[in-house]
């Protein structure tokens, strides 16, 4: 697609959404987004060379819903997607979402209201739902909601604002210089960084998107990469603000790359366990059990969830 359509009106909120290779769940991701209360916005989707089926399926959204914007184009890699997706978008505030993940029906509609309502604020997100690939509840994440709070633990390595739950303000991404490069894996968390510097960012305290855990994202693939570029994120906002970065209390960082899938199942069962989600709990925990029989945690895990806490 051209951008020949750049004469239509200016919608309230353009949804920034990079796809490549998610095929199995772009659906329900995009049906999400199109299913909103709030309806004044554009949809663009950015397939970053998918091979998979997912372009033919984004071709067909873009027929049944004026408000898609489909781009196609060779592999460029995350950064320089969401880059041309904050480009292309036409409206002041951009709403941040990933293709494998489902947005609660009102986000987009609490979102924008809480940004007109606070002009201080350059981005806002929101607690989240873990969810596995079959949409079984795993915990709730998101517990700091104020601009101080957010920040200090970003500032400490432990990341609380979390990217596809995120809307904020183009104007504010442009002065920041938007996503950098020098930061693979974790670009995300240096332009939160950056934009806490400038504006106050905050957290809407009620779920307002389901947050997809599979083992081909990128924390668990690639957990080194993204704890090194996130501590070197740090280091560089240390410098801005005039911070000793030695004087920093910064949580441990990953050992290794590719976690196992039994350590991530185990993990998994744990948090749906203390949740109230024996369900999926049981679920993780029976899967924990096959990939790694003489881990004494899984068989603790499957223990406790046997016995239905």
């Amino acid at each position: 697609m051209s951008e020949s359509d750049s004469s239509s009106p200016q919608p309230a909120a353009s949804v920034v959404m990079p796809v490549f290779n998610t095929v199995t769940y772009l659906e329900r991701a995009v049906d999400s987004v199109l299913g909103q209360s709030f309806t004044d916005f554009e949809l663009l989707l950015l397939d970053d060379g998918s091979s998979d089926g997912s372009s033919a399926i984004l071709d067909r959204y873009q027929q049944r819903d004026s408000r898609c914007r489909v781009y196609h184009w060779p592999n460029r890699g995350i950064i320089a997607t969401r880059n041309e997706g904050n480009r292309l978008a036409k409206a002041d505030i951009i709403i941040l979402m990933d293709s494998d993940d489902i947005c609660m029906p009102d986000r987009f509609e609490k979102q924008i209201r809480f940004l007109h309502e606070n002009p201080d604020c350059v981005a806002v997100g929101s607690k989240i739902l873990l969810v596995d690939a079959d949409d079984m509840p795993i915990t709730e994440m998101g517990n700091k909601f104020s601009h101080e709070d957010i920040d200090s633990t970003n500032m400490s390595g432990d990341s609380i604002f979390f990217q596809p739950t995120v809307a904020l303000r183009k104007a504010a991404v442009e002065q920041v210089g938007g996503y950098r490069d020098e930061f693979p894996c974790a670009e995300d968390f240096d332009l939160f960084l950056r934009l806490a510097e400038i504006g106050t960012l905050a957290n809407i305290p009620e779920v307002l998107l389901k947050y997809r855990q599979h083992l081909s994202s990128i924390g668990y693939l690639h957990g080194n990469k993204q704890a090194d570029s996130a501590m070197r994120a740090i280091k560089d906002a240390c410098r801005r603000r005039g911070i000793d970065y030695n004087n920093l209390s910064l949580r441990p960082q990953p050992a290794k790359d590719r976690q196992d899938i039994g350590d991530a199942y185990i993990k998994w069962s744990w948090w749906a366990l203390k949740a109230g989600h024996l369900p999926t709990a049981r679920k993780y925990a029976l899967k924990a059990l096959k990939e790694q029989p003489l881990n004494r945690e899984a068989w603790r895990v499957c223990g406790y969830v046997l016995r239905g806490r």
